[in-house]
């Protein structure tokens, strides 16, 4: 378990707009303020991660949610099903989310991690962060703290995590954009919203 000390330290560097690696359900992330600019070039730079691809965030709970994407039947069914877990949501943001981290997309991907140390990060923090892995783009997947080579400001080490990125899925299309954990749930799950 991490030191409540070390959430707050994590969060003090969120609000500088630095970086922080910490644990999820599926891989370590790269956490970085989701709503500064700033925060979000720095951690682009950090990866090595070509611009036009977009970033993922993570949001503690529903309402967090709710205050930074439009959220339909279908995403709230979603959401009721999946998360918090290892699945990531493809919907269309309100105007406070910054137009860089979407790279062009106009939809933002948008989880709730099933990690303790992750939700507490977010929830203290009182906002949403990216959800990205903590490595240089095209390095192998974070499995443990000890993979993330990313310089940062703070590393909250929660042990192994589940190894395997989420399932993106795109809700406007009923198309999983990357197959990930719970894959075959999400499938049954479009395969019935997609008739209805």
């Amino acid at each position: 378990m991490i030191r409540a000390d070390l959430i707050t330290q994590a969060v003090r560097a969120l609000a500088r707009d630095e970086l922080v690696v910490y644990p999820t359900d599926t891989l370590y992330g790269l956490g970085a303020d989701a709503l500064s600019e700033e925060a979000i070039i720095h951690l682009y730079d950090a990866k090595g991660r070509d611009f036009l691809k977009p970033v993922s965030i993570a949001c503690s709970d529903l309402d967090m949610i709710e205050a930074f994407v439009y959220v339909d039947d279908c995403a709230a069914a979603c959401i009721d099903a999946f998360l918090p877990g290892p699945v990531t949501l493809l919907l269309k943001p309100r105007p406070i989310v910054p137009r860089s981290i979407m790279a062009g997309t106009g939809k933002v991907g948008i989880r709730i991690p099933a990690n303790p140390t992750a939700l507490s990060l977010i929830s203290e923090f009182d906002s949403p962060i990216t959800a990205t892995s903590a490595n240089r783009s095209g390095d192998p997947d974070p499995k443990t703290a000890k993979d993330c080579t990313i310089p940062c400001a703070v590393v909250l080490d929660d042990g192994p995590v589940g190894g395997m990125g989420s399932t993106i899925v795109d809700l406007e299309n009923f198309d999983i954009v990357r197959q990930g954990a719970s894959f075959d749930e999400v499938c049954a799950f479009l395969a019935k919203w997609s008739q209805a």
